[in-house]
């Protein structure tokens, strides 16, 4: 049996710390499982950075060509809190035609890999499936991974500052996404 002696204060810490951070990201998936978005909203900074750029066929050897650049090409999605909210709203609306009648959707959050922590600031990796299922035979599934960074906050225990989607498929089938990943 592992005495708790002999575990370092810091080893401690860093585990207390990976478990935060899941109990986070599994928080953040059943609110937008449940369609919870005005609280999924509040755990997200003024200044989020919500990217997923476009993934291409490449050559072996071309990486650098492999993903859009979110500063000189076009991406899924490449928006801030403000964009975000203001999809939200138009949801909740009811007179969006892409969640009417409304969507199911079940995000599953895995792989949860602490990369780096710079005072409040955690750099996360994850990998993510979202399955949404909508009218009687419309399902939609995406598979990938997320580079996150999260920074403290008291309120929420984490705020995201920053998020990168980035998809294993390169190309999108649904009609319209309408998924927040």
């Amino acid at each position: 049996m592992l005495e708790l002696t002999t575990v370092d204060t810091a080893s401690l810490q860093r585990v207390i710390l990976q478990h935060d951070v899941e109990q986070f990201l599994y928080k953040e998936a059943r609110l937008l499982d449940e369609r919870r978005l005005e609280e999924w909203l509040e755990l997200l900074a003024e200044e989020l950075h919500y990217w997923m750029p476009m993934r291409r066929n490449i050559k072996f050897g071309d990486w650098d060509l492999e993903f859009t650049s979110h500063e000189t090409e076009i991406n899924w999605f490449d928006e801030g809190k403000d964009v975000l909210a203001g999809r939200i709203r138009q949801i909740n609306t009811g007179v969006h035609w892409p969640e009417e009648p409304v969507s199911r959707f079940e995000h599953i959050i895995s792989n949860v890999e602490l990369v780096g922590v710079e005072g409040d600031e955690i750099s996360v990796n994850s990998k993510f499936f979202c399955y949404q299922n909508r009218l009687q035979d419309e399902v939609n599934q995406w598979v990938g991974r997320r580079e996150d960074l999260l920074r403290r906050d008291p309120a929420t225990k984490f705020k995201l500052v920053k998020r990168k989607i980035i998809l294993a498929q390169n190309v999108m089938l649904p009609k319209v996404v309408n998924t927040f990943f």
